[in-house]
């Protein structure tokens, strides 16, 4: 009788330590991989545009920029996270980030924006969207950098070494500086780039394909993390 009594005993002790050691265990894990979500390097991918405001439009198909610019960021979005980072995207959907049409829509829309951007403390800020001017002959993509700014020209010229490396690419440009408002929205690096023009025929033939825009968006990505990788 005394030893099931010890026996009972002894069974109760090992269940309260096995429990507890699955608490413990459940705690670690969960707060390991809390520590390792909040390690994630964050990237914003700002889809210009959307809603109303459609930006330019192709002059074949009738292709909306922001159509295009929010395809870009969703397959950018998926490399970057399969590359291990946190993607934040300003414009999720079709529709703008203004909230009403009313008066003033287009600066809500960029304060939206910005707030997105800043708030997300990122590593990188790209924005995307697509080009259009008045000679039809001009061709391809280009990346753009906030003048005065170092670490976004670094960037926007990596950007530019990879979309220049592209087989499509007729002719190497280099990327152009200017006073951008999207990219003075945090102290980390940004750039923009105009994936191609609107106003070309063939360009438009090439962004409308699903595949050209998987090619586009990896060299996209590949000048990000050749930048990311130099400069860390």
């Amino acid at each position: 009788m005394k030893f099931l009594l010890r026996h009972r005993a002894l069974l109760s002790a090992l269940g309260v330590i096995l429990i507890v050691l699955t608490a413990f265990c459940c705690c670690f894990f969960a707060l390991g991989s809390a520590a390792s979500q909040a390690q994630k390097p964050v990237v914003v991918l700002d889809a210009g545009h959307g809603g109303i405001d459609a930006g330019v439009r192709g002059t074949l198909t009738g292709v909306k920029e922001s159509d295009l610019n929010l395809s870009f960021v969703r397959i950018l979005q998926e490399k970057f996270e399969a590359a291990g980072f946190e993607a934040v995207l300003t414009r999720k959907t079709e529709a703008g980030l203004y909230g009403t049409t009313a008066p003033g829509h287009k600066k809500r829309d960029m304060a939206a924006r910005a707030k997105i951007i800043g708030e997300g403390s990122p590593a990188l800020v790209l924005s995307v969207h697509q080009n259009f001017f008045s000679d039809s002959a001009r061709r391809g993509a280009q990346a753009f950098y906030l003048m005065g700014s170092a670490s976004s020209k670094a960037l926007a010229c990596s950007l530019q070494s990879a979309l220049n490396r592209m087989p499509e690419c007729v002719k190497k440009t280099s990327p152009v500086a200017g006073d951008y408002f999207i990219l003075k929205c945090s102290g980390a690096p940004s750039a923009i780039v105009e994936c191609g023009f609107l106003s070309s025929p063939e360009d438009e033939q090439l962004l409308v394909t699903h595949e050209y825009r998987e090619k586009l968006a990896s060299a996209i990505f590949e000048g990000a993390l050749t930048y990311l990788s130099s400069s860390s």
